[in-house]
């Protein structure tokens, strides 16, 4: 007995000795953490009042369920949608900030590439067809002067090549013979007599030139030699020998060929990079190895509907008459010059039918898309109005990657919008009170035998209700007499606002 007494007093004072041994262990364990623990600074410290996860220290914006990410918590607990605890989103995670983080090697293998903004100018020539016409600027009508006779033609056919100064066609003038005969008699009489007579010749039609003849020869001249004005070719003629003409009628139309039109073909779409004035070169089959020279006369305002090009009108120089009208003529233009415009590669830009969007590379590395509006597109090079600066980074190559990952956050964020939104439309509606009975509760809402309701203009009934946003509290079970206050939701059924259990009324009498 004594040695079994020795023994169990010499294991409790070691069991003691190990206590008293632990628990100097844990303390100076608990003083070294917080000796060794740095303080937190910079973004890692969460400001004070900031909600904080005490498992990591890290600051956090909010709590969600990642099956429904649209509602968002204020304080951690367990989801009133799934069995499942809410799960902390904070501060500087990938997406709180709308842009996409992807590892340097998956964009190693990916192929994905950036390219830099840059200032330039999108002016390159354009190639167009067109056909040679005559230069309407260049078109001189011959008309008769008086009344008389065709009595000899110089020039007979149409399209016939004419000088300035040849002669066209002779016309007897019997009103001439007259005024001339006048003036010659006039001139012997008198000299105020031969300045009327001078001035009755001008108002039968005659020159300047014509006078001054009549003047130095002494002699009449009844008929009238009419001269070509310029050089060209006779595009239509309306006079032939033995006709009577009157004064004003059309004899010849001539067309000057020292420069013809090209009427150029203009796609729609390339319209706003041909102005006035854009310098022109051409080339026609007839003539293999030369070029023509000219410049945009006029964009003519009217597209044609079955092949949506508008027409440039050209003007070209004609040396030595070589461009004929009805020739067909390529013809290369340079846009006037622009000035410099931001562009990225067209390969860059994802078009979604309703908005143009690029990835810009922030200097973190991360990807956020930016809505750009675009303008022109040339040789491989868009053109950009806004929504980018000149330096920036965009995603040239993969970006279809980054979108798909982009658009799954965008998604998340426009729910939670759409969440907000309808969160604040629902908190707008106004509230109902009521008592009732606990029928059934389950994950997606609970089962109430109310009373009539007056506010809704309800009667007694049973029917299920929407769990509040913080779910239900752990005090509420089936059979529980509760009170509650419900709001319409902008679905139009109806959610728990509060509940608590009915307080039970004691009879005035005390007990049974």
């Amino acid at each position: 007995m004594t040695k079994k007494k020795n023994l169990i007093l010499a294991l409790g004072a070691a069991g003691i000795l190990l206590a008293a041994g632990g628990g100097l262990f844990w303390a100076g364990m608990q003083h070294g953490m917080h000796a060794a623990m740095p303080a937190m600074s910079g973004s890692a410290a969460p400001a004070s009042g900031d909600k904080v996860d005490p498992a990591t220290g890290r600051s956090v914006l909010y709590w969600h369920d990642p099956m429904v990410p649209g509602q968002k918590f204020d304080k951690p607990g367990k989801s009133p949608f799934m069995d499942m605890q809410l799960v902390p989103v904070y501060a500087g995670d990938d997406g709180d900030d709308g842009k996409v983080a992807i590892s340097p090697r998956v964009q190693q293998n990916l192929g994905i590439r950036t390219a830099e903004v840059k200032d330039g100018s999108l002016a390159t020539a354009l190639d167009s067809v067109g056909s040679v016409a005559w230069n309407e600027r260049d078109l001189y009508l011959v008309q008769a002067r008086a009344n008389g006779y065709v009595e000899h033609l110089y020039v007979r056919a149409p399209l016939d090549p004419v000088r300035k100064g040849q002669a066209l066609a002779d016309i007897y003038v019997p009103d001439w013979v007259a005024a001339q005969e006048d003036y010659l008699a006039a001139r012997r009489m008198s000299a105020d007599l031969a300045d009327a007579a001078r001035q009755r010749m001008r108002l039968a039609g005659m020159t300047e030139e014509q006078i001054r003849q009549i003047e130095k020869s002494g002699r009449v001249h009844p008929r009238l030699t009419i001269t070509s004005p310029v050089s060209g070719v006779v595009a239509e003629l309306s006079v032939r020998e033995g006709m009577t003409i009157m004064s004003g009628a059309p004899l010849y139309r001539i067309n000057g060929l020292s420069t013809v039109w090209v009427n150029a073909e203009i796609p729609e779409a390339a319209a706003a990079q041909v102005r006035p004035g854009s310098a022109v070169e051409a080339r026609a089959a007839a003539w293999p190895g030369m070029t023509f020279q000219g410049k945009v006369g006029a964009i003519l305002p009217e597209i044609d509907p079955n092949t949506r090009t508008l027409k440039a009108r050209i003007e070209l120089a004609n040396p030595q008459g070589r461009l004929v009208p009805g020739m067909f003529a390529t013809v290369s233009l340079t846009p006037a010059a622009h000035k410099a415009v931001l562009l990225v590669p067209s390969e860059a830009v994802i078009q979604t039918g309703t908005r143009s969007v690029v990835f810009v590379v922030s200097e973190d590395g991360k990807f956020a898309p930016v809505e750009v509006e675009t303008a022109s597109e040339a040789n491989g090079q868009t053109e950009i109005r806004s929504g980018l600066a000149s330096g920036q980074k965009v995603v040239a190559s993969g970006q279809f990657l980054v979108d798909s990952e982009a658009s799954l956050k965008g998604t998340i964020a426009r729910m939670g919008d759409a969440g907000a939104a309808d969160s604040a439309k629902q908190a707008a509606a106004p509230t109902h009170h009521g008592r009732g009975r606990v029928e059934k509760i389950d994950p997606h809402g609970i089962t109430l035998s109310h009373e009539a309701i007056p506010t809704l203009q309800w009667g007694p009934m049973t029917m299920p209700f929407k769990l509040p946003a913080g779910g239900l509290p752990r005090t509420i079970a089936v059979g529980d007499q509760v009170t509650f206050e419900i709001r319409q939701t902008t679905q139009g059924d109806y959610q728990i606002v509060s509940i608590t259990p009915a307080v039970k009324q004691t009879g005035s009498g005390g007990g049974k």
